[in-house]
């Protein structure tokens, strides 16, 4: 895996989020869109928060701060791996980790210090991942045991998936 693409796209999705809170009024940036789910606050919160969570579980690979393991990925996290997508259809979150990161309406200003956060952190830990040892691995809820390269890329993946959803909100709440 190319580290320095895998930043770049993550720089790139981190400045999509930040463009898009300048498309959004406060009182959109809040509504929940007619077809229901998640209001882009709401995505905000969770995109950022799950970030964060995943730098964390990274830097623990890096300082190979993990216990010991021989497991590896899951079904999901090779497919993930692959293709550089979520798999198809809704992915079922186990309950613990759905309510640890269910998604809270916040506002911009919060939103924009959360990409502040998030950024200063991806800026913080990315030196770090090419002396990572491959076996040190965090685990992922749905992916299985990850290492610091893997948890990278499910890092960009994740801020992708979330960019597509915040379009098909936009979407729809200038149809409502």
């Amino acid at each position: 895996m190319n580290i320095a693409k895998e930043r770049r796209a993550i720089d790139a999705a981190l400045d999509s989020y930040r463009e898009h809170l300048d498309t959004l009024t406060d009182a959109l940036f809040n509504e929940t869109p007619p077809m229901g789910g998640w209001s882009c606050s709401e995505v905000y919160d969770h995109i950022l928060r799950a970030s964060l969570g995943s730098s964390i579980a990274l830097e623990r690979c890096t300082h190979n701060n993990c216990p010991p393991t021989k497991k590896g990925m899951g079904f999901w996290g090779y497919y993930l791996m692959l293709t550089g997508k979520f798999p198809p259809g809704k992915i079922k979150v186990p309950e613990a980790v759905a309510e640890k990161l269910a998604p809270k309406k916040i506002d911009k200003e919060e939103a924009k210090n959360l990409l502040i956060k998030t950024r200063k952190r991806i800026e913080g830990i990315t030196g770090l991942i090419n002396d990572a040892k491959e076996n040190s691995r965090w685990q992922h809820p749905r992916l299985g045991m990850l290492n610091a390269t893997q948890w990278f890329k499910f890092i960009r993946v994740h801020l992708e998936h979330h960019l597509k959803q915040l379009g098909r909100i936009k979407n729809n709440l200038a149809k409502g």
